[in-house]
C-alpha cells in the first residue's frame, strides 16, 4: 500500500477527524502543511481543490473528511 498523503493546515477540524480515522485503522499517513509548502498548495489547487484536508491515496484523491473513502483503504 502506498503512503497516504494529507494536505492540511493548522487547526483544521476535518483534518483532525481524518487523522483519527486513519489512526483507528492503523493506516500510516504523512501530513503536508499547505501554509508552509507553497508547491504543495499549487499542486492541490491544480487538482481542483479549495478545501482541506485533501487526501491522496495512490491514484485516488478527495477533499474533506470522508469516512466512506477512508473505509475503502486497507492496511
Amino acid at each position: 500500500m502506498a503512503v497516504i498523503t494529507i494536505y492540511s493546515k493548522p487547526d483544521c477540524v476535518q483534518c483532525n477527524a481524518t487523522y483519527q480515522a486513519l489512526e483507528r485503522k492503523s493506516i500510516p499517513y504523512q501530513v503536508i502543511d499547505l501554509t508552509q509548502d507553497h508547491e504543495a498548495l499549487k499542486f492541490v489547487r491544480e487538482l481542483g481543490y479549495q478545501q482541506v484536508p485533501v487526501v491522496v491515496a495512490d491514484q485516488e484523491h478527495w477533499s474533506g473528511f470522508r469516512p466512506d473513502m477512508i473505509s475503502r483503504l486497507s492496511v
